[in-house]
């Protein structure tokens, strides 16, 4: 069996037994091969940055050192001189779980550090076509998509692409038209991104996204509707043996684990049934904390009625990803139905189910498709709207705001139609929010119950103080930074923990994630690679790295990316706590401004410059 073929099947989401992947070659020297686009000027080049991948191994560590270098001191994030890091790292292509893709940035939405992550294929793509990164750079003087096909880049006209009502047909001409069919990789946008929606995203084979903080307002900015990504580069390890046993361990946890089976019987949806017993499940934009119409929404619900099949993402045995069919009659005849595979999970289920007051899953799988074909971050997006249906239910909007909207809680048509308007901002309401819900609330007020943090809008979790000060603290703003509701869940339930003992808690969490995102590792994966996995993987590659070399440089990597925010004018001072979350009583009831304030002056003396 040859190499190529086994690596093939690898990036079609297959898992098999070690016997069948010993062939497979790691080479370290690609790893530190970055690849420089300019769509510009049509040009591409490599560069060795051995210095770099040597260090921080690659992922966040290599990206932010990468970001710092190649994004000028306060520069406007769509200007051509913005540039965008994709990123790959050691452990990609070798290991279970190593899959994910690391894109950084400077956020049009925040306009301080970008990153996000995204599973599929790219990740795995980028390894084999020779690179550890893609630095993107410049603007195009018209629409193009990329293929990166090995050594070779080639630069295609999309005019005809761009503009289209939805991102799944360009996507189905750029299929037709690009080699290497079944191991490619294509990351993708949609109208919104065109239109530098400040929360567009970038999608990477359908079911997985680049979903926050902007990444698709700055493809659209570059007149990028496309990345297609591929190679057939082979890799090595020196010690088979060796090879075999950290990666039979790692394999063993991954499918043995009661942890990743909840992520593939019910995956994250398992947490809407939990949240909402606890009170902690946001609805009706924070008003209430439970829902009363939850049930028809958990994960054990949709799954036993509406789940059609899951799919993982590249060398993962896991396949986390849930897709509901979602039926819908042709008007013309009760006989006949279109059925559309749509993703979700609890990010979703919140956003753009309980903060709506939707209860129905079809209402809920429509209005997700909707976000899907214009590629939009369904998190931004549910808040915004759960915002515009409070201000006015408030009476502080009008339907002359809302182009003649109607928005009551839980009407999934208005939510379609407001999409539609933030995506193509056909007024001056519409274009304030295709910007966030601050930069909203700044002009029309609400900024009491505008949920967002940095002018990130809030995640799913209302279980006390941890998860908030960890979305005010953590370097993208987002739950997954620092995972501040487990603090809540498993400490400040039972023991009265100081604010300062919960900053230094999370600080240490995320420090070990920066490590995680370097190599790259699913975080859902966090509780098999712990530090001496991590080092006897890396050891297999040629890396040399124990547990107190892994400590210091994730606390290292955290730092730089606090360097760069403070560079790019974020400060601890200029974070607004909205109102409502002090007003919506929490599961711990230690959720005071008091407790707030003690924890954000501590962070600002443990984190600032």
């Amino acid at each position: 069996m040859c190499a190529v073929w086994v690596l093939r099947e690898i990036l079609s989401a297959r898992c098999y037994p070690i016997e069948k992947i010993n062939t497979i070659m790691l080479e370290k020297d690609t790893l530190s091969r970055v690849l420089y686009i300019d769509v510009t000027n049509k040009k591409y080049w490599v560069e060795d940055r051995s210095d770099l991948f040597s260090e921080y191994f690659g992922g966040s560590g290599v990206g932010i050192q990468l970001l710092k270098e190649e994004c000028p001191p306060g520069i406007d994030p769509l200007a051509p001189e913005s540039p965008i890091i994709l990123l790959t790292g050691p452990m990609v292509g070798a290991y279970p779980l190593a899959s994910k893709t690391v894109a950084m940035y400077k956020s049009p939405h925040t306009g301080d550090l970008g990153e996000s992550h995204a599973g599929g294929r790219s990740s795995v793509a980028i390894r084999l076509a020779g690179y550890g990164a893609i630095v993107i750079k410049g603007a195009s003087d018209m629409p193009i998509w990329v293929s990166v096909h090995g050594n070779k880049v080639f630069f295609r006209d999309a005019s005809t692409l761009w503009g289209m009502s939805s991102s799944l047909t360009p996507a189905k001409v750029i299929r037709e038209r690009e080699p290497g069919q079944g191991y490619r990789s294509i990351l993708r946008i949609g109208p919104a991104g065109e239109n530098l929606v400040s929360f567009a995203s970038v999608t990477a084979e359908t079911y997985r996204h680049f979903g926050r903080m902007g990444l698709g307002a700055l493809f659209g900015s570059k007149k990028l509707k496309a990345l297609v990504i591929s190679g057939k580069q082979t890799l090595e390890v020196s010690d088979k043996k060796l090879y075999r046993q950290v990666y039979n361990k790692i394999y063993d946890g991954a499918t043995s684990s009661e942890i990743m089976r909840k992520y593939h019987d019910i995956g994250t949806p398992v947490n809407v049934n939990t949240l909402n017993l606890l009170k902690a499940l946001p609805t009706k934009n924070l008003q209430l904390a439970s829902f009363e119409n939850a049930e028809t929404l958990t994960g054990e619900y949709i799954a036993e009625n509406y789940l059609g099949r899951r799919v993982a993402c590249a060398h993962c045995p896991v396949a986390c990803i849930h897709l509901a069919n979602l039926r819908e009659s042709y008007k013309d005849s009760p006989y006949f139905y279109k059925t559309t595979s749509v993703g979700y999970d609890f990010e979703i289920i919140y956003a753009l189910g309980t903060m709506l007051g939707i209860h129905k899953p079809n209402d809920l799988f429509i209005l997700t498709e909707d976000v899907e074909k214009y590629c939009m971050d369904a998190m931004s997006s549910g808040v915004i709207m759960a915002w515009v249906t409070e201000m006015m239910e408030k009476k502080l909007i009008s339907t002359k705001e809302t182009a003649g909207i109607e928005v009551k809680w839980g009407e999934v048509n208005a939510y379609r139609a407001m999409l539609k308007n933030i995506v193509y901002q056909t007024n001056s309401f519409y274009k304030a929010l295709a910007k966030g819900v601050v930069y909203a609330s700044e002009q029309y007020g609400g900024k009491e119950f505008a949920l967002a943090y940095n002018k990130n809008e809030m995640p799913g979790y209302h279980t006390g103080p941890a998860a908030h000060i960890g979305y005010i603290i953590g370097a993208r703003h987002s739950h997954l930074c620092n995972a501040g509701y487990s603090v809540d869940q498993t400490k400040l339930m039972d023991n009265d923990l100081s604010p300062e003992k919960v900053i230094d808690l999370l600080i240490e969490e995320e420090s070990y994630r920066q490590i995680l995102s370097s190599m790259v590792v699913c975080f859902f994966a966090r509780g098999i690679y712990n530090y001496d996995t991590l080092s006897q993987g890396l050891s297999v590659l040629g890396f040399d790295a124990d547990k107190k070399k892994l400590i210091d440089i994730g606390k290292k990597i955290h730092r730089e990316k606090y360097a760069f925010k403070f560079r790019e004018g974020f400060s601890f001072d200029n974070i607004p706590l909205p109102a409502r979350i002090f007003e919506t009583p929490d599961p711990t009831g230690k959720l005071t401004k008091d407790y707030m304030r003690k924890a954000i002056a501590y962070a600002k003396k443990v984190l600032g410059p």
